[in-house]
C-alpha cells in the first residue's frame, strides 16, 4: 500500500514514522487523528515482533506437540505481518522471516505427527532455539521426512517476496530479461508448491539464492542478475 509515512497529530503535535512504528496511532498521546506531511510512498514492512523466548522457557515443562503448536502460532503471525518494501525501498527477504516461514511447517508436521522420531524432534528444537534469531539449520542437517516442510516454507516465502518485488516495480521501466525472470521464479514457485515442497534441500537454497540475486538485479547489480538467470536455469524442469 502506499501511505505518507511521516505523520503529524492533530491532537497534541508529535511527529512520528509510521515506516518505524508501523502504527498510526500516535505514540505521544494515543491519538488515531494525523495527517500525513510526506508524499504517499510504497510500504509493506510493518514493525513486527518475534520472540519465542516464552515458547524456549516451556521446552522441560509441557509436551512436543503443543511447543510446537505455540511456536507455530507465533512464526505464523510473524510472516502474515511481514513485508518487504520499506518506505519505498526494496528490502532482503531475510533469514529471519525464512527460520519463521519454516519454524511454521515444521512445527505444523510435529504437531500432527504421533510417531515423531527423534531426529525430527531434535530438528524442530533446533529451529526453535534460533530461529527469532534468523538462524536456520544447513540443508544436509534437513530430516528427509521434513524436506517437504521445508522446500513448501521457501517455495511460500519467495511467492510472497515476489508479490512485494512486482509491486515495487510497477512504477519502474524493466526489460524483456527482467520481466522473463520474474514471471521464471513464479514458475518454479508454483511447481514446488504444487509438489508440496518436496523436493531436495539443495534445489529449495538455490531457488532462495536464485531470488536474492534477481532482486539485487533489480536494484541494479548486474552481475547479480546474470546469476540469477544462471540459477533460474540450473532449475528448469528435471531439476526437480
Amino acid at each position: 500500500m502506499k501511505i505518507r509515512g511521516e505523520r503529524e497529530c492533530t491532537a497534541c503535535g508529535t511527529r512520528w514514522s509510521y515506516y518505524e512504528t508501523g502504527s498510526v496511532g500516535c505514540p505521544g498521546c494515543g491519538s488515531l487523528r494525523s495527517v500525513g506531511l510526506d508524499d504517499r510512498t510504497e510500504h509493506t514492512d510493518l514493525a513486527v515482533e518475534f520472540d519465542l523466548t516464552p515458547v524456549r522457557n516451556d521446552i522441560d515443562e509441557v509436551s512436543v506437540d503443543d511447543l510446537a503448536k505455540r511456536a507455530r502460532d507465533r512464526a505464523r503471525e510473524h510472516t502474515k505481518r511481514r513485508g518487504f518494501i520499506n518506505a519505498g525501498d526494496l528490502r532482503d527477504l531475510d533469514d529471519r522471516y525464512l527460520a519463521a516461514a519454516e519454524l511454521r511447517h515444521v512445527a505444523d508436521v510435529v504437531g500432527r505427527r504421533r510417531d515423531l522420531e527423534d531426529r525430527e524432534e531434535l530438528y524442530f528444537l533446533s529451529l526453535l532455539r534460533g530461529a527469532d534469531a534468523g538462524e536456520r539449520p544447513t540443508t544436509d542437517e534437513v530430516p528427509p521426512t521434513l524436506r517437504g516442510a521445508r522446500g513448501l516454507a521457501y517455495a511460500n516465502a519467495v511467492r510472497e517476496y515476489r508479490r512485494d518485488v512486482r509491486n515495487w516495480t510497477q512504477d519502474r521501466e524493466l526489460t524483456d530479461a527482467e520481466r522473463g525472470a520474474l514471471e521464471t521464479l513464479g514458475d518454479h514457485v508454483k511447481r514446488i508448491r504444487m509438489l508440496d515442497g518436496d523436493v531436495d534441500s539443495e534445489t529449495a537454497e538455490r531457488l532462495l539464492e536464485a531470488t536474492r540475486d534477481l532482486a539485487n538485479g533489480l536494484r541494479g547489480d548486474e552481475l547479480a542478475f546474470t546469476q540469477a538467470q544462471d540459477r533460474l536455469e540450473e532449475l528448469e524442469p528435471g531439476a526437480y
